[in-house]
Formats: C-alpha cells, sequence, structure tokens
C-alpha cells in the first residue's frame, strides 16, 4: 500500500511471540505519535475477556496512544490471572514506549480458556517498539488472523477546512460472528481531529448499520471490540455539524465494507446473502424477522446447496417474535419471485431462482405487507468446510 494511504502520525509493527503455533506473525502494535482521542464499542455476551475489561476501563478517559493484539488465544475465561497477565504485558509496553499504561489499549482473539505466554509475549515487545512504520498497519492487518483467509483494509478520504483526512480501518473475522458486536476485532484510525463525544457518537451510530447487521453462525464472542483513535495531525479546526455528518458518513462506509468482509469470509462460505425484510410493523419486528432467516441453519445449508426452500424461510420468519399474516407474504430471491400470498409459484419459478442461488452472491427479499418497516442483515451459507474448521480448532 503507497504511504498515502495511511492517515498521518500512525505506525504498526508485528512480532512472533508463538501464541499458538510458531511461524506467523501473532502480535500487533499500533501506535499514534502524538495522543488521540479514543472511542470503542464492544461485545454484549456477559462473559467478557481480560483485555475488554481493561479497555473499557481506561477508555473512560478517551485518551489512547497505542493498541497491542494478538491472535491465537483470548485471554478469556482466565480469571484474576488473565488481568494480571494482560496489565504486566501492558505496563512493559508502556515502559518501553514511554507512555503512561492506561494510554495502552489491549485485544486478543482466539482460544478461550487458555493463559497468555506471557515471557514470550514480553520478549517480543522489544522488536515490536524498534520495527514501527505506517506500512507496518498492513502487517497487523495480518497478524490479527485466525482462521480469516485474508486481511481485511478499508480506507477512506475527506477533508475539512481545507484539510485532507484518512480514515484507515482494519478488522479481523470469521467465525463466531452474530453481533452484538461479532469473533471480530476491528482498529479505525483517523488523523482527523474529533472531540470524544462526536467521536463515540459517530461509532455507535455506525456499529448499529455495519458490524451489529451481519452473521455468519449466530455466536457471540467473548472478545468482540471495534475501537477508533483519532490523533487530529491532519491540523483541521474543531468538527462543525457538516463536518461530523460527512465523518460520520465516510465512518459508516468504511465499516460496512469491513463488515461485508468479515461474512464474504466466513469460516467455509461460499455465499453470501442479503436477508432483507420490509414492510413490518416496526423496526424491532422487522430486525427480529431477518435475523431469524439469516441464522437459521436449515436455511443457511440451503443457500449452500442452491436449494430455494422457501418454506425453511417461512417457518424461520415464523419463530421469530414478527408478528404478520402468513397468507400475505411474498418472497424473491433477487429478481426472482417464489411466494406469492404465502403460497408457492412452482417449479419454474424455483429453477430461475436456483440459478440466482448458484451465484457468490445474492439477496432474499421477504414482504410481510404488514407495515413500513424494513430491515437487512447480511449472512453467508453454511457448507462442510464450517464444520471442519471449528471441529479442529484446537488440534
Amino acid at each position: 500500500m503507497e504511504g498515502d494511504q495511511y492517515p498521518k502520525g500512525f505506525l504498526g509493527s508485528v512480532a512472533e511471540a508463538a501464541i499458538k503455533r510458531p511461524g506467523r506473525h501473532d502480535l500487533g502494535l499500533v501506535f499514534t505519535e502524538v495522543p488521540a482521542v479514543a472511542a470503542g464499542v464492544f461485545t454484549q455476551n456477559k462473559v467478557k475477556a481480560a483485555p475488554l475489561l481493561i479497555d473499557m476501563e481506561r477508555l473512560r478517559s478517551h485518551k489512547a496512544r497505542a493498541i497491542l493484539a494478538n491472535s491465537g488465544n483470548a485471554n478469556a475465561c482466565t480469571g484474576e490471572d488473565g488481568i494480571k497477565d494482560a496489565l504486566l504485558i501492558s505496563d512493559a509496553l508502556a515502559q518501553k514506549m514511554g507512555i503512561p499504561s492506561e494510554e495502552v489499549l489491549l485485544a486478543s482473539t482466539g482460544v478461550i480458556g487458555q493463559r497468555l505466554p506471557v515471557q514470550r509475549i514480553l520478549d517480543a515487545i522489544p522488536r515490536l517498539s524498534q520495527d514501527l512504520s505506517p506500512s507496518g498497519l498492513y502487517k497487523v492487518a495480518m497478524a490479527i488472523m485466525t482462521t480469516d483467509k485474508f486481511p481485511k483494509i478499508a480506507i477512506r478520504k475527506g477533508a475539512y477546512s481545507g484539510q485532507d483526512y484518512t480514515i484507515f480501518g482494519m478488522a479481523k473475522g470469521a467465525g463466531m460472528i452474530m453481533p452484538n458486536m461479532a469473533t471480530m476485532l476491528c482498529f479505525i484510525l483517523t488523523d482527523l481531529m474529533v472531540e470524544k463525544e462526536a467521536l463515540q457518537s459517530a461509532l455507535k451510530k455506525g456499529v448499529g448499520s455495519s458490524f451489529n447487521a451481519i452473521t455468519v453462525d449466530g455466536d457471540t464472542s467473548t472478545n468482540d471490540m471495534v475501537l477508533v483513535l483519532a490523533n487530529g495531525l491532519a491540523g483541521n479546526r474543531p468538527l462543525d455539524r457538516e463536518g461530523i455528518s460527512t465523518f460520520e458518513g465516510l465512518l459508516l462506509d468504511l465499516m460496512k465494507e469491513l463488515s461485508r468482509m468479515i461474512v464474504k469470509d466466513g469460516e467455509g462460505a461460499t455465499k453470501l446473502v442479503n436477508i432483507k425484510v420490509v414492510a413490518a410493523r416496526s423496526p424491532k419486528e422487522a430486525e427480529e424477522a431477518s435475523r431469524a432467516v439469516a441464522n437459521s441453519l436449515l436455511v443457511k445449508t440451503a443457500f449452500f446447496g442452491a436449494d430455494p426452500n422457501w418454506g425453511r424461510i417461512m417457518a424461520a420468519i415464523g419463530r421469530s417474535a414478527c408478528e404478520f399474516n402468513p397468507e400475505m407474504v411474498d418472497i424473491y430471491i433477487d429478481d426472482v419471485q417464489i411466494v406469492e400470498s404465502g403460497i408457492g409459484l412452482g417449479k419454474e419459478a424455483e429453477a430461475e431462482a436456483k440459478l440466482r442461488m448458484e451465484k457468490a452472491e445474492f439477496q432474499v427479499l421477504i414482504d410481510l405487507k404488514s407495515g413500513i418497516y424494513e430491515y437487512e442483515i447480511l449472512t453467508s451459507d453454511l457448507t462442510y468446510e464450517y464444520v471442519k474448521i471449528n471441529a479442529e480448532y484446537r488440534t
């Protein structure tokens, strides 16, 4: 990636600590040369990993200088020992970088229930501090991968008060993906100057329509987080309402691109499917119906087999918390209608729909004819490979 693709003042580096197995970079450091305003959104799983508990407390100050992330070990369900391990690593990094420990944020992803190899991570910190560079940010995106097949990076450019700015985002995630917050990590960096309230608000708004609108397997991780750092080195004056609105739009667009990559890279996935429910009685009911279809194992296996088995879709919305009249429902696969007023349209329509479902991407549109509200969610198919990956995850 070209140097001008990175926001000013942000550096990255990677190292190997053989956390799960040797032979790959499994530690990544993101560092800002000047203090940054920070915001975060975290998993709503009641079981939260040690780094999340630490970050949630530290982000009360909305300040950060570094993010240290590891793959291969979640440092979750490790009790007080897991907290102590994370703090020891954080303190060592802070001392090496000459910054307060409270300005180091931590992220982990990988196997639950095992303690981190603390000494190997401590031994890697000198290299992390020495190898920092703008291009190192791309390497960090690779170091945080677990079962991901490719690094996930997105960039947006904007301008305000005569100053150009960059928003750079990286994410990892392929399995255990089901928001609220989906196992995924996302770090977003910008050289725009954004006040803390505006930054947290923009992040929270954007997450609802991006990372919280995807599902791969219906599982919510213990480690999910999205962190945003804004260091202000673009040199802009404080944002007015229009400037904030533009930034929110760019941030949302970037997060939607990253969340789409996560679903496309779903463990074993061969299809990316947009589930859209329209004409529901309320926003909540539209979401309930969409999620019921997107998380149905029977529906997802039908996607894998390119089988327009609309009965499974009807059954899924029928068991959701959405109220509707089954005799009014229409269902489409892309532009092909397969159900009208709750009745299937026959083999010819299904044959056309099957052709659409053989594509790598398609949409399922469900018209409830009950109201004015709609909701979209991205999902993937469920394949033999998903079972294989997760059956062998710890071996």
